[in-house]
């Protein structure tokens, strides 16, 4: 099925295309054979060929050149636009824009969810649209709900028949571990209601399942379906390894980005180690980041060094950075009195830009940080 294009904007094309290639370079196989369909190599220009070649173009000028017009981009428009009438109307006159795909197979249910309004996607599943299909990587609208914590949209997805075991970005890349990946624990737990998919212990760490936790530790389940590590390419390549010391910190990191403060302390008790900086972020700066008040104090009882540098996000965001860089940015006051409190350094600079958490706050726009931390 060919692409519809749905943006104009040639950075728009650049990003998929990254993204693209990322997806396949992680082995996401709906990916790997976009690649494989017109024979292209995996490099960036490879990527842009298939993007071109997938929207029916020769070529990645051709492509940039027609992106942006027909009636998918007018519909996506609508969407924009959250014009919900209109959107109807015009799928009154081109029914079958339910069932085309634009750029790297997202569908209009999928763009739908961006919105965060249910009516869109109710809308658009009366007229047929199909809630278990998937993007290039792999992503359904279930996931789009999870990443983006919509637990009302995940019940009307659900209700309809969304599977909750497909895996996106990964193997184990599940609509709940998309969720718990931010973690987000209200959409969460709607998820899990319909099955905990899959039950690893970085997930049951997430769900503060200590039942779960003790049911897989030490088993070949605790560090299965681990494939999934990043929702976008945005995050660094990384391959996710299978040691017991690499599980189980990382299951501690997922504790401690959805609040799960039981959960830390268990994990903790049997052997993670308390500032492991796994993949992008200790315990203690996810907790910072995501603002989980209860779990950076437990974490500090547990005795996470308050002042370790680790790294967080891309490689052009968080490098040498601590939990109170982070607790700033995001402008999570009660995270950063808790912090200070701690003897966190206000002074300390990041290695990468060179700055301090109240520069960070006030890049951010986050005034009151800002001025807690001057």
């Amino acid at each position: 099925m060919t692409w519809q294009t749905f943006r104009s904007e040639a950075s728009y094309y650049e990003g998929r295309a990254d993204g693209l290639l990322a997806s396949a370079m992680d082995g996401t196989p709906s990916a790997v054979a976009e690649f494989t369909r017109w024979s292209a190599p995996l490099t960036v220009d490879g990527a842009r060929e298939v993007l071109a070649r997938g929207h029916g173009f020769d070529s990645w000028a051709e492509l940039l050149a027609g992106a942006g017009q027909g009636a998918f981009a007018e519909a996506y428009r609508l969407i924009e636009a959250r014009d919900l009438t209109g959107l109807g109307a015009l799928l009154d006159r081109v029914p079958s824009l339910v069932t085309e795909v634009g750029t790297n197979g997202n569908d209009l249910l999928g763009l739908a969810a961006s919105t965060c309004d249910e009516r869109f996607v109710v809308s658009l599943l009366s007229r047929g649209a199909d809630v278990a299909r998937g993007n290039v990587h792999g992503w359904t609208v279930l996931h789009q709900a999870g990443y983006s914590n919509l637990p009302e949209m995940a019940r009307v997805l659900l209700d309809a028949g969304a599977p909750v075991d497909v895996s996106g970005r990964g193997d184990g890349g599940t609509p709940l571990v998309a969720a718990l990946f931010w973690g987000n624990v209200e959409v969460a737990r709607v998820l899990a209601a319909r099955g905990v998919v899959p039950g690893n212990l970085r997930t049951a760490a997430g769900l503060d399942d200590v039942a779960l936790l003790e049911s897989v530790w030490d088993t070949p389940s605790a560090g299965a379906h681990r494939g999934f590590y990043r929702p976008h390419s945005g995050f660094p390549a990384w391959r996710p390894g299978d040691s017991p010391a690499e599980v189980r910190d990382e299951a501690l990191s997922w504790a401690a980005r959805s609040d799960a403060v039981d959960a830390l302390s268990w994990l903790c008790a049997r052997g993670a180690s308390v500032d492991a900086n796994v993949y992008q972020g200790t315990a203690l700066v996810w907790a910072a980041a995501r603002g989980r008040v209860r779990a950076v104090r437990r974490l500090l009882e547990l005795g996470a060094g308050v002042n370790v540098r680790g790294t967080f996000g891309g490689p052009g965001h968080g490098v040498g950075t601590t939990a109170l860089h982070h607790a700033a940015e995001s402008g999570h006051l009660e995270v950063i009195e808790v912090l200070l409190a701690a003897g966190a350094d206000r002074t300390v600079e990041d290695e990468l830009y060179g700055g301090t958490p109240a520069g960070w706050a006030a890049y951010n726009d986050q005034d009151a940080a800002a001025a807690l931390l001057s």
